[in-house]
């Protein structure tokens, strides 16, 4: 994944490496791993090469937290967390800090344990007082609690019904980037008011290419990209009632601007 800029506050060519491996869950090892190298657009040198799969974890789940900063009701207090690996603590963490509301995160995982043995983990943080942390395993039951559904999966059936989902609900997904995968059904796509991180997410994302091809909503339903709501240029949520859902799949350039963030910190902090 590529990414070069000459602008004089960006002045940096990007490159990650990765590689997707699904079945590493079943030993405890992250999907993703990636190495990331950043180099100079004026030189051509080199000047430093990051863990790449930390970054892609913590600038995806900046990401949606951000996002649901944006569109999810001010007075959410339940988080669902749908996925117990790797990316599940960094969303957990971004959600809870995106929106000081929030007082309870249940979490759901396929593996049960998995998801006990990290809410157990975050309850024995000092990070978050005032927030309780559960697992439970009826899926079903848990989603039509939450004010914010956060998924992170290697789903390709839908996991989240959209009749289950609570007025007002924000949904937040993480997992898919082919069309073959998908974590909600086309009735959450129906109900909610859709939001992207990129354009590519029209293209890419299992969820919106399915329920394009099937006529449940078209792209010019889309209520706008990240960007667009951040300068006010597109309108986030409309009122308590409404459920929004925001698919974001990632870019290089998000990455690439990660990449300047920790590299200039590590410079200022070390120099």
């Amino acid at each position: 994944m590529p990414c070069w800029s000459s602008s004089p506050s960006l002045s940096y060519i990007g490159v990650k490496l990765v590689t997707y491996f699904p079945q590493n869950s079943t030993i405890d090892l992250p999907g993703v791993h990636a190495n990331y190298v950043l180099f100079s657009s004026n030189t051509g040198q080199p000047v430093a090469s990051m863990d790449g799969t930390v970054l892609t974890l913590i600038r995806t789940a900046c990401v949606s937290g951000l996002a649901s900063k944006i569109l999810a009701r001010d007075d959410s207090e339940v988080l669902v967390m749908i996925g117990a690996g790797a990316l599940a603590p960094r969303l957990i963490k971004a959600h809870l800090a995106a929106n000081p509301s929030l007082q309870k995160v249940i979490i759901w995982n396929r593996t049960i344990k998995k998801a006990t043995d990290l809410a157990e983990n975050l309850r024995g943080s000092n990070e978050y007082n005032g927030v309780s942390f559960k697992s439970n395993e009826s899926l079903e039951e848990i989603i039509e609690l939450g004010d914010i559904v956060s998924c992170a999966t290697n789903a390709d059936a839908p996991l989240v019904k959209g009749g289950k989902l609570k007025a007002g609900a924000h949904l937040d997904l993480v997992g898919s980037f082919t069309h073959t995968m998908r974590e909600c059904d086309d009735e959450a796509i129906r109900r909610g008011r859709v939001y992207v991180d990129n354009e590519a997410a029209l293209v890419e994302a299992g969820e919106l290419v399915g329920a394009f091809e099937r006529g449940v909503i078209g792209k010019e339903d889309v209520g706008g990209n990240l960007v667009e709501l951040i300068k006010g240029e597109k309108f986030g949520r409309r009122n308590g009632e409404e459920i929004t859902v925001f698919k974001s799949v990632g870019s290089a350039i998000v990455d690439i601007l990660a990449a300047q963030l920790v590299y200039e910190t590590f410079v200022q902090d070390n120099c």
